[in-house]
């Protein structure tokens, strides 16, 4: 059977956004008793998508608000959509934060709220705690992004300088029962971590925040020192009785993704090999992808090509340079440059809501021609990677690939085709 490389890789890719997507995984989550009143609230990329699915799904009362990323709104007849900014919060997202606060502060026992989680959800729920201003969590959240810090420690810092985050959210709506159904976007899909845990208890610590603020060099006004070493700014711990009634349900997660895309590579005659849900500097990461692709190619070790290795998770960026481009197009630049041009190796990393980092596009492939194409029109791999510019390097090569919101997100998707002939030494 006769494949088109870079098609194929774009059909995984699309596999891979389909597993994870609200209309596909929702539905069969929510209560068995969908009668009676209930208000929906929601944050994330995939919020305007699953407020739609409960719209259709639900036979009782609906109503509620939900906020997504600009540009990845949905039309909802019941659930009002607001769009903000992501990754840096603006004004937008902690003005919908307070009405969705407000919202839920005033509920009885016999109230229902369904809570629509996923990835985005921290930055696009941006209430500041007392004393903190907006302007102070944008400067703390660039800081962040640029400074290689883990989606881990990144929500741990936020949390803690949230007045919605780390169980906030939750503990506002007791005494009501919540049904919190989420997308994880997060390795290790932890419930803490997924958007900062709005209704989930969270056991990480203040010191902790100031301890990571500290690892990065990350300069705080007094204002938020002063909060971090307060009581106050603890978040709610487990054991609070005010999320007694909180239910938190994993709806789709990043190894759905995977399998589903090793299950297109078998029927296709390729053997998957899955690395799982990754984090680590992309250029690093890339690294490792080479050499095992490296290994296939000239040992036949750990498997035999033609095959595909298949990884998620969420890479790092250390910002050096002043070029464009989000994790993965710095993993693709790095992987061009460790390979260069080695025969039958194909690759597609993106980002599954479409966008990656900041940029319109959701990543890019590479070919076996790639290297050699780029120093042909005088751009170094290697010196485009130290400028962090993987967008610019594809661009030129018309190698981005561009999907739109896909209104869904459960990470980085990354596939290398093996096309060649394992060469076995004797």
């Amino acid at each position: 059977m006769s494949v088109d490389p870079q098609q194929f890789l774009r059909e995984l890719f699309a596999t891979a956004i389909d597993a994870a997507h609200p209309q596909q995984v929702l539905e069969a989550h929510l209560p068995a008793d969908r009668s009676g009143r209930v208000i929906v609230i929601g944050a994330g990329k995939a919020a305007a998508a699953m407020a739609q699915v409960v719209e259709r799904c639900w036979q009782g009362e609906v109503s509620g608000l939900v906020v997504t990323r600009y540009g990845h709104g949905a039309p909802c007849e019941k659930i009002e959509v607001v769009e903000a900014a992501h990754p840096v919060p603006d004004a937008a997202g902690q003005a919908v934060a307070k009405r969705v606060f407000e919202l839920v502060s005033n509920l009885t026992e016999t109230d229902r709220v369904i809570f629509l989680l996923s990835g985005g959800g921290s930055a696009l729920l941006a209430l500041p705690a007392a004393g903190i201003t907006l302007a102070d969590k944008q400067a703390i959240n660039k800081a962040l992004l640029k400074s290689g810090a883990t989606i881990g420690e990144m929500n741990c810092v936020r949390k803690h300088l949230s007045a919605i985050k780390g169980g906030r959210l939750g503990k506002a709506c007791w005494p009501a029962t919540v049904y919190t159904y989420a997308i994880s976007d997060v390795p290790g899909d932890l419930a803490t971590v997924i958007a900062s845990g709005p209704t989930v208890a969270d056991p990480s610590t203040s010191a902790e925040a100031l301890a990571i603020l500290k690892r990065y060099n990350i300069d705080v006004p007094a204002s938020v020192r002063n909060w971090l070493q307060s009581a106050e700014s603890e978040t709610v711990k487990p054991g609070d009785p005010s999320l007694a009634r909180s239910h938190f349900q994993l709806i789709a997660r990043p190894q759905q993704s995977l399998e589903a895309a090793a299950v297109k590579c078998r029927q296709a005659g390729y053997s998957p090999l899955i690395l799982g849900d990754l984090e680590g500097e992309s250029r690093e990461v890339a690294k490792v992808h080479a050499g095992i692709a490296r290994q296939i190619v000239q040992h036949g070790q750990p498997l035999a090509a033609p095959c595909v290795i298949l990884s998620g998770g969420e890479t790092t960026v250390t910002v050096r340079g002043n070029g464009r481009g989000g994790r993965n197009a710095e993993f693709l630049l790095s992987l061009t440059d460790s390979l260069k041009g080695l025969p039958g190796v194909y690759a597609l990393a993106g980002d599954t809501d479409g966008i990656d980092g900041s940029e319109d596009n959701a990543g890019a492939i590479m070919t076996p021609d790639s290297y050699s194409r780029a120093a042909a029109l005088g751009l170094s791999a290697s010196d485009e990677l130290d400028n962090n510019n993987g967008y610019g390097y594809f661009a030129a090569l018309d190698a981005l690939i561009v999907t739109e919101p896909t209104r869904t997100n459960v990470n980085d998707f990354r596939a290398i085709l093996i096309l060649e002939s394992p060469k076995h030494d004797a």
